[in-house]
């Protein structure tokens, strides 16, 4: 499909119970699906949060639905909201101002174009820490009465060690940084300043088999690591 190479197009939640145990910040967490390849289109989770400074875990559809659309195909190819410009743009403005969430995750996959085609590389952070990535959502009602609850990834600019494979990189977020997305007194500026690249010395990334390409593939095999004669002449 269009967006299989998109980026940040797939991503892991393969430690779930960990994953939400940390963006909750409680031990009573709801239990969720392990994931090895969400793609857009997807139901995953996220954590948002409410009035009264309640946080909760949703499942919602990846590909950003604006609450003005007409049509939810919209959706498709707001997978992500670029960092340096989501304030003015209308499909995004309103949910940086009130409706920001952090997406939850423990690696991502990006393709690099190669000769004769792309290949993957799954990256995470070498802790192994789960994280969450800056996320917008917004619900939809359609004509019919249906509603929909979407998200969206904010991204930036590559770190030095995933620029040659990709010239972006999705916004992840360490437990201050997630804190502070998550708060509604949180200022313009300084939501900007938490969109920087994330360390690439806390990171690593690793080539990966074709066998993610396909959004059906939803098991370890998607983020197992595969030789690559050139890895060396890579960096």
């Amino acid at each position: 499909s269009w967006y299989s190479f998109t980026m940040c197009g797939r991503y892991t939640v393969s430690g779930p119970e960990d994953i939400l145990r940390e963006l909750l910040d409680y031990e009573e967490c709801p239990s969720a699906a392990t994931r090895y390849n969400v793609a857009p289109s997807q139901f995953a989770p996220v954590v948002v949060v409410h009035e009264e400074q309640r946080r909760s875990v949703v499942e919602m559809r990846w590909g950003l639905i604006p609450n003005w659309a007409e049509e939810p195909t919209i959706g498709q190819r707001l997978i992500n909201a670029r960092a340096e410009t989501v304030g003015e743009k209308k499909a995004f403005r309103d949910s940086l101002r009130c409706r920001r969430c952090v997406v939850a995750a423990d690696g991502f996959y990006e393709w690099r174009k190669v000769p004769g085609g792309k290949q993957a590389y799954f990256s995470r952070l070498k802790s192994g820490t789960p994280f969450g990535f800056a996320g917008l959502w917004d619900r939809w009602c359609g004509l019919q009465g249906q509603t929909l609850e979407t998200f969206t990834i904010l991204t930036t600019v590559a770190n030095e060690l995933l620029e040659p494979i990709h010239s972006r990189m999705p916004v992840i977020l360490g437990k201050e940084q997630r804190e502070a997305w998550l708060s509604p007194g949180t200022d313009v500026h300084r939501l900007s300043a938490l969109c920087e690249s994330y360390p690439a010395v806390h990171m690593e990334t690793f080539p990966v088999s074709d066998y993610v390409n396909d959004p059906a593939h939803d098991s370890p095999r998607c983020m197992q690591a595969v030789p690559l004669a050139s890895w060396s002449t890579l960096f």
